[in-house]
């Protein structure tokens, strides 16, 4: 009896603990096949299935809470990126390479300790109604859609219709494997330890009618880093500037990011984009985007124009199709689709139907 009743009573801790922690699992695998023009310089097309993304990119993640009393919650989330088309780990083969972090909430905001997404993703989000779509501006700047820091220490409050934050990267990139999600800026080096730093900044007003949003990200450059960031002396700053509307159902949202790189030679860039979605029918969603990206002092500019329909098979299946096209002109060489690639001045048109089911 006395066994027994310590076996009882064990469960009933645990079903306590089990109820006081909440952890959930989610994903979303989007795949599809695309045809592209231009893709070298030759001009020959190529039909495939992309990897990166197809209306948005495919993970598996875990997230949860736990009630510690007091107002106070432990919170967590651990999310994977892949590739559909090969089943290969994003995000430079990372395990956990689109959120790995730990954190404690109360209602003066969250403190957040890992790899996380910093306050460029967020204030793009919102207003980006096509989001890390094939042909999006995540092609026009490959950053926007993997702007997440390693080693970063980050806070974010919502306080009514006011929202800030900020992230501070001890270094923000580990990953030596290459392309815009992995650019070998491992920072924390005692014998430089302004290497591979980064610092992101966010405030936002939102309301149902509404939304502005202002971020600031400043990342410095380390030895060995990609895109030229070669030294700790080297910056890249962006500047984002977003807003959205609500006209009944209909979203429009348009944005800037100033851009300004300084290496061996200074670059500097403006992206601007506008954007609207919009219910056609209880299962139709129609988005579409405008977008150029101008490189100052250059003749580069690159204009994109993507159209997507979506028909939702069910609340968590959807089919999909996007038609676009990018004017490339003054020597600029930029792909339509993401990870892509384009015959140097050369024009793409693209178009891609896919499947997205969400769990």
């Amino acid at each position: 009896m006395k066994k027994a009743a310590i076996v009882a009573a064990a469960a009933v801790l645990s079903s306590g603990a089990a109820m006081a922690q909440q952890v959930s699992i989610y994903g979303i695998v989007d795949a599809g096949v695309a045809h592209i023009t231009n893709v070298n310089a030759a001009g020959d097309s190529a039909t495939k299935m992309p990897s990166a993304t197809a209306s948005v990119p495919s993970r598996i993640g875990f997230r949860g809470a736990e009630d510690l009393g007091n107002g106070l919650k432990a919170t967590f989330a651990l999310e994977t990126g892949f590739g559909p088309d090969t089943g290969t780990l994003g995000q430079g083969g990372r395990l956990f390479g689109r959120q790995a972090w730990v954190g404690i909430k109360s209602d003066y905001g969250q403190l957040m300790l890992g790899r996380q997404n910093n306050m460029t993703f967020y204030s793009i989000a919102k207003a980006d109604v096509m989001g890390p779509n094939i042909f999006s501006i995540s092609s026009l700047d490959s950053y926007l859609p993997n702007s997440r820091s390693d080693n970063a220490v980050g806070y974010m409050g919502t306080f009514s219709e006011l929202t800030v934050g900020a992230t501070y990267s001890l270094g923000r990139d580990t990953s030596t494997a290459g392309g815009p999600a992995a650019t070998g800026c491992a920072g924390e080096n005692g014998a430089d330890n302004q290497a591979c730093r980064q610092l992101t900044a966010l405030v936002s007003w939102d309301t149902k009618a509404f939304g502005v949003l202002a971020a600031y990200d400043v990342l410095n450059g380390g030895a060995g880093a990609a895109a030229g960031l070669t030294s700790s002396d080297y910056q890249d700053r962006r500047a984002s500037f977003n807003g959205y509307a609500m006209v009944g159902a209909t979203k429009i949202g348009a944005g800037l990011i100033a851009r300004r790189t300084e290496a061996l030679v200074t670059t500097k860039s403006d992206l601007y984009y506008l954007g609207v979605s919009t219910p056609l029918a209880p299962q139709w969603q129609l988005d579409a985007q405008v977008a150029r990206l101008s490189v100052k002092d250059t003749g580069r500019r690159s204009t994109l124009a993507v159209v997507r329909a979506s028909y939702l098979l069910s609340k968590r299946t959807a089919v999909h199709a996007s038609i676009g096209h990018i004017d490339n002109t003054g020597g600029a060489a930029i792909a339509l689709d993401a990870g892509g690639t384009v015959g140097a001045g050369l024009d793409q048109n693209g178009i891609l139907a896919g499947i997205r089911h969400a769990f």
